[in-house]
């Protein structure tokens, strides 16, 4: 059996259910029929966060971030770069600390941007502050 990832549909928010070993076919929403994209960090919210970390078939690195910081905003190059040259290898999630404050605090992340990678829903690795690429590519390569 295939690994699956839930994903939100950044056009009608509709959680769907991709296959990662068909992203190539090019996935569409089940709700709208758009493009699925993910060799782009995709946006999780406190409501799903349990679900998509958890029913994930692969890796999931989840970018905790905030529109004011500035640092966040030097990473996302370095997570959408990761993501592209990783799509089908691990699922990079963003979630705005602010809009999503509980599951900031049950992770106890204090500090943004923080990058923590997931399997099956336990936390493996974080990584506080900016980061290279090669530096995520390590926390992976642990999972």
């Amino acid at each position: 059996m295939s690994a699956t990832v839930l994903v939100r549909c950044v056009f009608c928010e509709t959680l769907n259910k991709v296959r990662v070993d068909r992203i190539a076919d090019g996935p569409r929403c089940a709700n709208c029929k758009k493009p699925i994209l993910l060799d782009r960090p995709q946006k999780v919210t406190d409501a799903d966060f349990d679900r998509v970390t958890g029913e994930a078939g692969v890796p999931v690195l989840v970018d905790f971030w905030a529109d004011w910081c500035g640092p966040c905003h030097a990473m996302a190059p370095v997570l959408d770069a990761f993501a592209a040259s990783h799509a089908g290898q691990v699922l990079v999630l963003k979630l705005d600390t602010d809009a999503n404050p509980a599951t900031q605090r049950r992770f106890n992340v204090r500090g943004i941007p923080t990058m923590i990678l997931f399997r099956q829903g336990k936390e493996l690795s974080r990584q506080t502050g900016v980061a290279d690429v090669k530096v995520l590519e390590d926390m992976l390569r642990q999972a």
